[in-house]
């Protein structure tokens, strides 16, 4: 993703999110037409994701780009509104398709293809945007430290409560896929109306405040996950391990604070992009690494284990997020003037 996302960044970073769609449009579609046995599917899925991860930070700094100053969280934060909304859509859609209009697998894959194809569209026909100049593709930077630092824990933390949380709920409580289906839009519905309000919270309160609260909360979450069974039995454990998991899907969406704290320790407009894709290649590398250590802490010692580890990142990144420092005016000494945006 790194070499792939430093090479279209030539093209600046909306005609490479047009681009990114097209690659998990084309990939999809092959996958639903021209999978004819797994290795050759494997190619095809290679190309979805590979489209899917360079769309990933650029959805941030593209919503960034389109906010006024000030008010990059409250814009994230209404993006975040409207795919909570559209994802509730697509998973009734599943399952209206699946239940009573006889989906196949073969024509859901042509259906989401067509959606990234709109996508692509819609992006090409937004204004071109200037090119990421060569001495700011991606490379680490020491200034940026704290947040890429920011982004390995949070890239922890994603991958225990996308490996980890829905096996506590099948394997520790017997739990089946509708329970975890259920508590998925439960989530994301009550998403519609949290992520705009977080967005409003990170341009009011800022992100030192929002990134720590996330910490301190996941310590409890986590611990929720890993203790409630055997302190109080499996009927309140299984309680409290939803609504843990509710919580966990919510808190997801904080990721939002890590985007607007780039944008205001960046040195320019033009190297939030840059950044949040490598720092999306670094979160996924260290997200792989929990998950393996995370499956030997769970075959040797138990899924409580797992959490008690979840539950320690968790501190780290509140006293972590406990140092962010911003610059008086919102950007760094010295950087580019903010794109204008429309307000709505």
């Amino acid at each position: 993703m790194a070499f792939v996302s430093a090479f279209l960044f030539l093209l600046g970073p909306r005609r490479t999110a047009a681009v990114a769609n097209l690659l998990a449009a084309a990939g999809i579609f092959c996958i639903g037409l021209f999978s004819i046995n797994f290795p050759v599917m494997l190619v095809w899925l290679f190309i979805f994701s590979m489209g899917q991860h360079i769309f990933l930070p650029l959805n941030s700094s593209l919503g960034i780009d389109l906010a006024r100053e000030g008010g990059h969280g409250r814009r994230l934060g209404q993006f975040g509104g409207v795919q909570n909304l559209a994802y509730i859509g697509g998973s009734l859609l599943i399952l209206l398709g699946f239940g009573a209009l006889h989906f196949t697998f073969r024509g859901s894959y042509f259906i989401a293809a067509g959606g990234y194809l709109l996508a692509a569209v819609m992006l090409f026909l937004m204004k071109p945007d200037k090119p990421v100049p060569g001495r700011l593709r991606l490379r680490l930077k020491k200034e940026y430290s704290l947040f890429y630092w920011l982004n390995i824990l949070y890239g922890t933390r994603k991958q225990i409560f996308l490996t980890f949380a829905p096996w506590v709920l099948v394997f520790e409580f017997r739990q089946n896929v509708q329970t975890v289906a259920f508590l998925l839009v439960v989530a994301g519905a009550i998403g519609i109306l949290f992520r705009p309000i977080l967005g409003r919270l990170i341009d009011r309160l800022g992100e030192r405040f929002i990134l720590a609260g996330e910490g301190a909360i996941l310590v409890f979450v986590c611990l929720g996950y890993g203790l409630t069974k055997s302190l109080f039995g499996p009927g309140v454990g299984l309680v409290v391990a939803c609504v843990c998991y509710i919580m966990d899907s919510l808190l997801m969406s904080v990721t939002m604070a890590r985007a607007t704290y780039l944008r205001k320790i960046a040195r320019s407009p033009e190297e939030v992009a840059p950044a949040l894709s490598m720092a999306t290649t670094i979160d996924h590398a260290f997200s792989i690494s929990i998950a393996l250590l995370g499956g030997v802490l769970w075959s040797f010692f138990g899924y409580q284990a797992v959490f008690l580890m979840g539950a320690a990142i968790a501190a780290v990144n509140f006293f972590s997020a406990l140092r962010i420092r911003l610059p008086a005016h919102g950007l760094r000494p010295g950087a580019a003037g903010t794109p204008a945006g429309g307000e709505s």
